[in-house]
């Protein structure tokens, strides 16, 4: 009477081992197609591109000759906005994480912050821009500046830290925390010293995905008021006179890579077309470089971790 179940057992077990086959296999044709296509296009634009990839490209300002335009104010921008982007969305995006995961009681109030929490992560670009347009430009008064375009993308991108954030604390195991409280450690010691550095990992590839969403917007940059072409840089932020540093630079007005890009674009000219097709593969190097950066620092922190 055994061996009939047996049988049907076996047969079973077969059919769910060739699902799995083939739904690995379909997975692996999706992950191919996808980088063969990233890797097409991305090759595309850096031949286009090459000829003008030269020390003078990254030299020089932006000129209606495209022989000599440059992306020198362009790039200077994207690294100036990212970094005011990066220091205001990190900070408050993870630190809300942790309080709406950790510190926040559970009840109808907190349910609404978590809803609208996720869906802001689904709101169109444009629509930050048009927010920021009231509030910073015109009711703070920070102007058409460096410090607008920052805390813009800041606000575009914190939703998505937060959820990564949360989600990263949620997977960190519970019995981390019983044991830190069995030893007589608080809750801030708790989450500062077991939980935090176990879900950096995850919390780390929060802000790459939201950093790397950031430096490629264009719609609220152009909404807050971005020159399209400017042949200036903005105040050094490091002077040679106490206390050298200088906050200038976040009142002065600003462009970058993807404006840039834009505006050679809509140029019928070939020649703007390839000082586009370059200013796109410098675009794409910082972009890796950023998430080469902050995939360096999960690991140095996950091994840490791990000895």
């Amino acid at each position: 009477m055994t061996p009939a179940p047996t049988a049907n057992l076996r047969k079973l077990i077969a059919r769910h081992r060739l699902r799995e086959q083939l739904f690995t296999i379909i997975g692996l044709l999706a992950l191919l197609i996808g980088l063969l296509v990233l890797l097409g296009l991305f090759t595309q634009l850096a031949v286009t591109g090459a000829p003008r990839l030269t020390p003078e490209f990254f030299t020089s300002f932006p000129s209606r000759i495209a022989e000599k335009a440059g992306i020198l104010s362009a790039w200077v921008g994207s690294l100036l906005v990212m970094l005011v982007t990066a220091c205001t969305a990190i900070p408050l995006g993870v630190a809300a994480g942790v309080y709406l995961e950790e510190y926040a009681p559970k009840n109808w109030l907190t349910a609404i912050i978590e809803i609208n929490v996720m869906n802001l992560a689904g709101v169109p670009s444009i629509i930050y821009g048009l927010l920021a347009l009231g509030l910073f430009v015109y009711q703070f008064g920070f102007g058409q500046s460096i410090l607008s375009a920052g805390l813009t993308l800041a606000l575009l991108i914190l939703p998505i830290v937060i959820v990564a954030t949360r989600e990263a604390l949620r997977a960190v195991p519970g019995s981390i925390r019983e044991a830190a409280y069995a030893l007589g450690a608080t809750r801030w010691q708790m989450v500062s010293h077991h939980v935090v550095p176990y879900s950096a990992g995850g919390i780390m590839t929060g802000v790459i995905i939201g950093l790397s969403r950031a430096i490629g917007e264009t719609a609220p940059i152009i909404t807050i008021g971005a020159l399209t072409f400017i042949a200036f840089l903005p105040t050094p932020p490091v002077t040679g006179e106490f206390p050298f540093l200088s906050f200038q630079w976040l009142k002065n007005p600003f462009t970058v890579l993807p404006i840039q890009m834009f505006n050679w674009t809509s140029r019928p000219e070939e020649a703007f077309q390839l000082n586009a097709a370059a200013a796109g593969v410098v675009l794409l190097v910082m972009t890796l470089a950023m998430n080469a950066l902050a995939i360096w620092l999960r690991y140095r922190i996950r091994r840490k971790i791990k000895w």
